[in-house]
């Protein structure tokens, strides 16, 4: 693993010192338990210095019901550096603001090929903190007031491996997210699930093992 992968050096694991986060499964999809699991640090919009929204991003007072997993298409650097994923992230934000005309990042959070987590769309990280609601993001059509979109830096979609360091810190953050909104890990999903793409690429194909991995980390 890559010596500045922050999965061994920047997560904090909850459990009895730190109180436990309870994972409430939605009604009819999963029983209700309690999970000890990693709390990412997650870089905020303020920490790697994200443009302001351009209008007003919607808040949505219930919480979603499935993760999106993405892959950014750009791209895939051997740069596995911090300085690195807050470029990706302004790189993210200038596509979908100036190129597709939205209010801002389109993603939730974005995890860079060295590991890093950055917050994508203003408010993301306050609200999952909070476990009781979510911003409304831009990323899947159709599925944007049910789900968080995660996106993983790089382009799979011509078989590229993803980096160890980013599949490990995926599989964190995804179990992380589950906890706090009581998503059951069968409720992860890939972008082509809805709609006529390719993304995200051969991360599509490890979703059976994402979710495994996942519920391993909640169990």
């Amino acid at each position: 693993m890559h010596a500045e992968n922050p999965l061994r050096r920047r997560l904090l694991l909850t459990g009895a010192a730190a109180g436990l986060v309870t994972a409430t499964a939605l009604p009819g999809t999963a029983r209700a338990r309690e999970a000890a699991v990693v709390e990412p640090d997650i870089d905020a919009t303020g920490t790697w210095g994200a443009r302001s929204p351009r209008g007003t991003i919607s808040r949505l007072s219930y919480r979603p019901s499935r993760i999106v997993v993405h892959h950014t298409v750009s791209a895939n650097t051997s740069d596995f550096s911090r300085a690195r994923a807050h470029a990706h992230a302004h790189w993210v934000q200038d596509l979908h603001m100036d190129d597709n005309g939205w209010v801002d990042t389109g993603y939730h959070f974005l995890v860079s090929r060295g590991g890093w987590i950055t917050e994508g769309r203003h408010g993301s990280l306050q609200t999952l903190t909070g476990g009781t609601g979510f911003v409304l993001g831009s990323h899947t059509s159709g599925q944007n007031e049910q789900s968080i979109g995660i996106a993983c830096e790089g382009a799979y979609h011509a078989g590229a491996t993803p980096p160890q360091a980013q599949w490990d810190v995926l599989v964190v953050l995804c179990a992380y997210v589950c906890a706090r909104y009581g998503i059951p890990p069968t409720r992860l999903y890939g972008h082509k699930d809805y709609g006529d793409t390719l993304c995200p690429g051969v991360y599509h194909d490890r979703l059976p093992r994402l979710r495994d991995e996942v519920a391993a980390r909640m169990a």
